[in-house]
C-alpha cells in the first residue's frame, strides 16, 4: 500500500496522528538514535494539554545532553554543549520531565534500558521500568496493543520508487511489527521521520515505501545526537592491554561504548601497529603471567592477519577504527556454504559479498556516521544493519550459521561490580534502585557459553570514587546481580584476568582477589574466610600487594612517553584549554566527596602559589573577569586553586 500521507509540518502531523487514533496513543519509539524527538515532543505537548487523552510511550534510551549543576561545571559546560550539540539541538521534553518528576498524570513512560545513572531519582521512571532482555523486548512490545510507531530514517529516491533505510534502529522494529501481527493484533500506524543526516544503509535495514504509513520530513531538522569522545586513564589503558591479549585472530568481536571499550580498541591497534611495544607494556602489568597464559589458549600476541568479524549490538567508533587500522576484515557470509568455505580457507579472496560487520543500532560521533554513509557508498556489503534477534541470540533458523559467523567469539562488555564467586552487577543496586538496565549483556554472555569456543569477558575498574574516599567495586557478594554467578567468566580488571569458567568458589575468589586493588584484598579475604569461602590459612601472595595505580602508572611510563596511551585516544571534542581545564575540574569534583579532600582543597585557597602557564586562558575560557559578585571571586579562587595544585 502506498503512503497515506506525507507532512513537512511536524505539529501538523502529531494533531492529525492524534486526531486518527483516538484518546488513547500507546507509542513505541526506537531507542538511542532512531527516535524522532520533535515528533514525539510534538505529540507529548498535545496529550499534555488534554487531560482527557492519554500516552504510553514504550522506549529505551532517551537520548538527553547533560543538565550541568550550576556553577563551575554550567561554566564549563554551557559553552561545550552547544557547540558540540549545536544550537538547534532538542531533547525528548518527556525524559526532562521524567527525570524530575513532573511527567503528567496522563502520560508514561516504560523503558527497558535507561541513560545510566539519569532515573536514579525519579519515582516515576523506577516504577516503570520494564527489565527485559533485549532479545525479548519485541515479544512483549507485541502484546501491549500498540497503536502507533515512529522512527527517524533515511530516505533514498530509486529507480524503483521511494525506499527506506531504517539505519541506526533495524533492531526491534522488524521483530516488533512481525510479532504483532503473528499475535493477530493490528499493525500499529507506522510514520517515517525522514532525517537528511542520518546514513542510509541498505541489505536487511532497507524497506519499502509502503512499510510507512505516514512521512514526515521536516523542513530543518535538529542535528543527529553525537556522543562526545571520553578521556582514558592509565588504569583503563591497562584493563585495555590485557583484555587485547584475549582476542583471537580470525575471530569475532563484541564490544560496547566507553573508555574502557576505547582502551581496549587502542590496544588493539597497538598490537597490531606496535607489537614490540605493546609486549613490552603488557609483560611490565602481568607480572604473574596470566594474562599470557591465557593468550596462549584463549587469544594471541601476534598482530592480526585473517582479522576481526564484528557481531555486536551496538555499532560505535571502536569498530570504525578496528577497520581503519586493518583490523576489522574477516568478512562473513549470509549462506551457508560460503561461510562453511570461509572457515577452512578454501573461499577465493575475490568472493563477493560478504560484510565485516553486523549489528542492530548504532550510535558514536558524527565522524561515525559519515564513515557509515561513506562505507555504504564504497562496499554496500560492509557493514549490515539487521534485527537484533540476528545479533544477539542464536536461537532459530540462524542458528547453524550464526554459530560458524561467531567462530573465536570474545564478548567485551561493562560491569559496575562484581562479586568474588562471579556474579556482575551491571544495571541496578541493591536497594532496588535502576542505574541502566540489563540490555544485551545476559545475552552475549549466555550466548559465550553455548558457543564451542566463544568467551564472555566482563571489564571493570577495580575501585571507584565514592562518598567515603576510594572504594573497591570488587565484594564479597552483593544485594543484586545482573549476571548470576553460575554463567561466571572471564572478568578482567586493570590489574589482570581472573578466569572463573568452570572453576570452584574457592578457585573464583582466589581469582577475583588477584585482580582486586591491594587496599582491599586482606579484608575481602577476610570476610571470604568468615563465610568459608576460602582456606582459613590462605595468604596474600606479596606480588598482589603491587596492584595500585602508582605501579600502574610506572609500566605504562614508555608507551607514554613515546605518546602510545594520549588522554583522548581518538581525539578530542574539547579544545587545548578545555583539556588543560579537565584535570583541574576532575580534581576538585574527587576532592569535593569527602571532608578530608575538602580540607584539601581549603588549603589550596590558602596557599595557591605561582600561576600555571595557560592559567589566563582557563579563566576566560570559564567567563571569569576582573570583579564581579562574591560568587563568582570564589568560584574563581577555587579554579586558580584547582589550576595550581590539581596536578600535584
Amino acid at each position: 500500500m502506498p503512503l497515506q500521507q506525507r507532512y513537512t509540518d511536524t505539529s501538523a502531523c502529531a494533531q492529525v496522528i492524534a486526531d486518527r487514533l483516538g484518546p488513547d496513543l500507546r507509542v513505541a519509539a526506537p531507542l538511542g538514535l532512531g527516535k524522532p524527538h520533535d515528533l514525539l515532543n510534538a505529540i507529548y505537548a498535545l496529550i499534555a494539554s488534554q487531560p482527557a487523552r492519554s500516552l504510553t510511550l514504550y522506549t529505551a534510551l532517551s537520548l538527553t545532553r547533560p543538565q550541568p549543576k550550576p556553577g563551575l561545571e554550567a561554566r564549563f559546560l554551557g559553552p561545550f554543549l552547544e557547540r558540540h550539540f549545536g544550537a538547534d539541538a532538542v531533547d525528548p521534553q518527556y525524559a526532562l520531565d521524567q527525570a524530575r518528576d513532573a511527567l503528567p498524570p496522563n502520560v508514561a513512560v516504560h523503558e527497558f534500558y535507561m541513560q545510566s545513572g539519569a532515573m536514579l531519582h525519579s519515582g516515576s521512571a523506577q516504577r516503570s521500568y520494564i527489565s527485559q532482555n533485549y532479545t525479548h523486548v519485541a515479544r512483549d512490545l507485541a502484546v501491549q496493543d500498540i497503536n502507533l510507531l515512529v522512527q527517524l530514517v533515511a530516505r533514498r529516491q530509486t529507480p524503483d520508487g521511494v525506499r527506506y533505510s531504517l539505519s541506526s534502529n533495524p533492531d526491534l522494529t522488524l521483530d516488533f511489527l512481525e510479532r504483532a501481527v503473528a499475535n493477530g493484533k493490528p499493525r500499529p500506524l507506522c510514520v517515517a521521520v525522514v532525517h537528511p543526516d542520518m546514513p542510509y544503509l541498505s541489505g536487511n535495514a532497507e524497506v519499502p515505501q509502503d512499510y510507512f504509513d505516514i512521512e514526515l520530513a521536516p523542513r530543518r531538522s535538529p542535528p543527529l545526537f553525537a556522543l562526545p569522545r571520553q578521556p582514558v586513564t592509565a588504569a583503563e589503558y591497562a584493563l585495555g592491554l590485557h583484555a587485547s591479549a584475549l582476542v583471537r585472530d580470525g575471530g569475532c568481536l563484541q564490544i560496547g561504548i566507553g573508555a574502557l571499550s576505547d582502551a581496549l580498541v587502542q590496544a588493539l591497534l597497538l598490537r597490531q601497529r606496535e607489537n614490540l611495544a605493546w609486549r613490552a607494556a603488557l609483560e611490565a602489568l602481568d607480572t604473574g603471567y596470566v594474562t599470557h597464559t591465557l593468550a596462549l589458549s584463549l587469544g594471541g600476541m601476534e598482530p592480526f592477519q585473517r582479522g576481526l568479524y564484528g557481531a555486536s549490538e551496538m555499532v560505535m567508533d571502536g569498530f570504525m577504527h578496528l577497520q581503519r587500522g586493518g583490523i576489522l576484515k574477516r568478512r562473513s557470509w549470509d549462506n551457508l556454504a560460503l561461510e562453511r568455505a570461509a572457515a577452512i580457507g578454501r573461499l577465493p579472496e575475490s568472493a563477493p559479498g560478504g560484510h565485516y560487520l553486523r549489528g542492530a543500532f548504532f550510535l558514536g560521533s558524527r565522524e561515525l556516521y559519515r564513515w557509515l554513509h561513506e562505507t555504504e557508498a564504497a562496499d554496500p556489503d560492509a557493514i549490515d544493519m539487521c534485527r537484533v534477534s540476528n545479533v544477539n541470540q542464536l536461537y532459530g533458523d540462524h542458528q547453524v550459521l550464526a554459530s560458524l559467523q561467531r567462530r573465536g567469539a570474545r564478548f567485551f562488555n561493562t560491569c559496575m561490580m562484581a562479586t568474588l564467586t562471579g556474579a556482575a552487577v551491571s544495571d541496578g543496586l541493591e536497594d532496588g534502585h535502576v542505574v541502566s538496565g540489563v540490555g544485551g549483556q545476559y545475552n552475549f554472555v549466555a550466548m559465550a557459553h553455548e558457543l564451542p569456543d566463544g568467551r564472555s569477558a566482563l571489564l571493570l575498574r577495580s575501585t571507584r570514587e565514592g562518598a567515603h574516599g576510594t572504594e573497591t567495586n570488587i565484594r564479597f557478594n552483593y544485594g543484586a546481580s545482573t549476571i548470576p554467578r553460575h554463567l561466571r567468566d572471564l572478568f578482567i580488571t586493570e590489574y589482570g584476568v581472573a578466569d572463573l569458567r568452570g572453576k570452584t568458589d574457592e578457585e573464583c575468589v582466589e581469582a577475583m582477589l588477584s585482580i582486586c586493588d591491594a587496599r582491599f584484598v586482606d579484608a575481602l579475604a577476610a570476610e571470604a574466610k568468615s563465610h568459608r569461602k576460602l582456606r582459613a590459612d590462605f595468604t596474600v601472595p606479596e606480588a598482589w600487594r603491587r596492584h595500585r595505580p602508582e605501579v600502574l602508572t610506572e609500566a605504562l611510563a614508555p608507551l607514554r612517553e613515546r605518546g602510545l596511551t594520549p588522554t583522548f585516544p581518538f581525539g578530542s571534542d574539547f579544545t587545548e584549554v578545555e583539556q588543560r581545564l579537565l584535570p583541574a575540574l576532575g580534581w576538585l569534583k574527587a576532592n569535593s566527596r569527602t571532608w578530608r579532600g575538602r580540607l584539601q582543597i581549603l588549603r589550596a585557597m590558602a596557599k595557591p602559589g605561582e600561576p600555571r602557564a595557560g592559567e589566563s586562558e582557563a579563566l576566560t575560557r570559564m567567563g571569569f573577569k576582573r570583579g564581579g559578585s562574591l560568587a563568582d571571586r570564589l568560584q574563581r579562587r577555587l579554579l586558580q586553586a584547582a589550576l595550581r595544585h590539581g596536578e600535584n
